[in-house]
């Protein structure tokens, strides 16, 4: 255990591991197979990046969103470890670069998509890697009974047939028993060590509120509760609205969504995590990855699909173990809208299959070729070109993608790399284009010699400047040198991205399996009446009833959700009641001498419930200040 603290220390900075983490780092330091199930901000990547750092060998870590690769490879490169993520976007050169880079023992991680296995010639390159470790991180996309089901996910068992010693730990945050038999049963682990920490967050107070007016709510909530804030709404259009509506009453905000450029998505959120702005208002598409400790507030304006959905971004308030709060806002229509919305996500079968057809027609894919590359996805204006309605596209789409037939990143960017593989080949062009000379001598000394063995990431707008054009010319003469074959160029990809992961069928044959397709209602269902029983219970302990769901089961009640707080005002009052009335009879008492005699209560909650006892006509004072019972006829 001192060589994995002493990574700890090294790395990460810590002196110790949270609660648990010590245990699961011992077991994958071990070989063992292992499920390690966190509550969100519980330190799992640590996990599995500690024990990998102190042993030989590479880690093979699949993880469904593109977007969460990348940050977690950044995180690692901070640190000084060496890390690289392989998705649909690389170019084919780069991925056989990365791939001989890992052979001579170039990375410790590698992060890959989950549909990087179905290609057969990636398969066998990995075998060639000295692989320690596979790790699953959301592990629970491999459940059907899962939030988030992801099909390619069935295909990482084929790495037990292919690397049959090499140890698997999966990773998640929110598993229900059922899930986490799954995820045992399907990724073949063997007698694996499964820890769990508990689902409760004794930090953090969940209340739900009922109101009429969301937004005036959600200030008065700011103006009670200090520090840095998520606002998480269900459509994009709603978080600008609600941004601008918070800053013209003086509370600091921004908006993020996925349709948002890249660059304006890095700032809002840089100038949130530095606490120059208070308050997030944002999709569901912000949050995953997100390293910040100290958000005091979640809140959330429209009501989620799924407890699991809510936990997890609730639960990104409070990670450094102090006080936070999580508030749902809620209508009565929004419960109705919710039990009717089953027929919205899971649009008939033949518009799925049209929605299809649509889409190959949109890219332009012959049936029965094959492709598993991801394009520029205007979602907008493919409805616009076909009249279809966004929603139900939308809807048919995530179908699509659960089937296994599509992949759909809807938070994608790719930056502008470029690689050059053959010095001779340029010295040549650049003895025949004189003109190009200058250009290409600017471009060499901007990027440095590693462009000749590996993709380079360019800052168009800072290489532009330096060869004293704008970025338009530059991608021009990139393009041609492309073109030419004196360099690979990949351009900047800020758009949504949408993939064909099989062969193109026609539709009329589209392998739709309606089973599933009534499966996954049919659960969809099961998680609409957990989060609208969540809502309307206004007398269980949240953080019970939450751990309940994840099947952690427990009688002890939080102390601090809206709930428990009305039960200690109910279970004070008659405590309070009981006691006073006796005491009435024997003796002469003031409400001055209250305090007194209840030396653990707060004088404003005797206060309180004095007032309300006198408003009641149950108590009165008489003409010296005595408590006196109001005598009923």
């Amino acid at each position: 255990m001192s060589a994995l603290l002493d990574v700890l220390k090294k790395y990460w900075k810590y002196d110790s591991f949270r609660s648990v983490q010590q245990e699961i780092v011992q077991s994958v330091f071990d070989n063992i197979d292992t499920l390690a199930l966190l509550p969100t901000g519980g330190g799992k990547s640590v996990c599995f990046q500690v024990p990998v750092m102190a042993k030989e060998g590479t880690c093979i870590v699949i993880c469904p969103l593109i977007a969460l690769m990348k940050d977690q490879v950044e995180q690692l490169q901070k640190k000084q470890i060496s890390a690289i993520y392989l998705d649909a976007s690389c170019h084919q050169k780069e991925t056989e670069i990365i791939l001989q880079n890992a052979i001579n023992q170039e990375y410790k991680f590698i992060y890959i998509s989950p549909e990087k296995l179905k290609n057969e010639q990636f398969l066998k390159s990995l075998l060639k890697i000295q692989i320690c470790l596979i790790a699953i991180d959301e592990a629970h996309c491999i459940s059907q009974w899962g939030y988030t089901f992801r099909p390619s996910y069935l295909e990482i068992n084929i790495l037990r047939k292919h690397l049959p010693k090499v140890p698997f730990v999966a990773l998640t945050a929110s598993a229900t028993e059922k899930v986490k038999l799954d995820i045992i049963q399907k990724l073949e682990l063997k007698n694996p060590a499964v820890f769990t920490k508990s689902f409760r967050r004794n930090n953090l107070s969940y209340s739900v509120n009922l109101t009429e007016n969301k937004m005036q709510r959600c200030y008065e909530i700011l103006k009670k509760v200090n520090g840095s804030a998520i606002i998480y709404v269900r459509s994009r259009s709603r978080t600008s609205i609600f941004a601008d509506w918070l800053n013209k009453a003086g509370i600091k905000a921004e908006f993020y969504h996925a349709g948002l450029t890249q660059i304006e998505r890095s700032k809002k959120q840089e100038l949130w995590m530095k606490n120059q702005t208070r308050v997030i208002v944002a999709t569901n598409a912000f949050g995953m990855g997100i390293d910040k400790s100290d958000v005091r507030l979640v809140i959330h304006i429209d009501t989620p699909d799924s407890l699991e959905a809510y936990y997890q971004e609730a639960g990104r308030a409070g990670r450094d173990e102090k006080n936070a709060f999580a508030v749902l806002l809620y209508q009565n229509q929004d419960l109705i809208e919710l039990e009717n919305s089953l027929e919205v996500k899971f649009p008939p079968i033949e518009s799925i299959k049209n929605c299809y057809q649509q889409l190959a027609n949109y890219f332009q894919i012959a049936t029965g070729s094959e492709q598993m590359v991801l394009k520029d996805f205007d979602i907008e204006q493919f409805c616009t070109t076909y009249s279809l309605h966004p929603k139900t596209t939308y809807n048919c789409i995530k179908l699509l993608e659960k089937e296994g037939l599509i992949l759909f990143e809807e938070s994608f960017f790719s930056p502008t790399k470029i690689h050059i593989p053959d010095r001779t080949l340029l010295y040549q062009f650049q003895v025949a284009n004189a003109k190009y000379d200058p250009i290409i001598k600017t471009l060499l000394r901007a990027v440095g010699g590693g462009v000749f063995t590996d993709f380079v990431k360019i800052n168009e707008s800072q290489l532009a400047s330096k060869m004293n054009t704008d970025v338009a010319s530059l991608a021009k003469i990139l393009l041609f040198l492309n073109d030419a074959m004196i360099l690979i160029y990949q351009a900047q990809k800020t758009k949504p991205q949408l993939a064909f992961l099989t062969q193109r069928y026609a539709a009329k044959n589209l392998p739709f399996d309606i089973k599933k397709y009534d499966f996954l209602k049919a659960t969809e269902k099961q998680k609409n009446e957990a989060i609208i029983a969540y809502i309307k219970n206004q007398k269980r302990c949240r953080n019970i009833q939450i751990s309940e769901y994840f099947d952690d089961i427990s009688d002890i009640r939080c102390g601090i959700c809206d709930n428990c707080i009305q039960y200690k005002k109910t279970q004070f009052a008659l405590e309070i009641a009981e006691e006073i009335m006796h005491r009435i009879d024997d003796a002469d008492i003031k409400s001055d001498d209250l305090p007194a005699i209840f030396p653990n209560s707060k004088p404003n909650e005797i206060a309180n419930w004095l007032r309300e006892q006198f408003d009641k006509g149950i108590l009165f004072l008489d003409d010296k200040d005595y408590i006196r019972k109001q005598i009923t006829k």
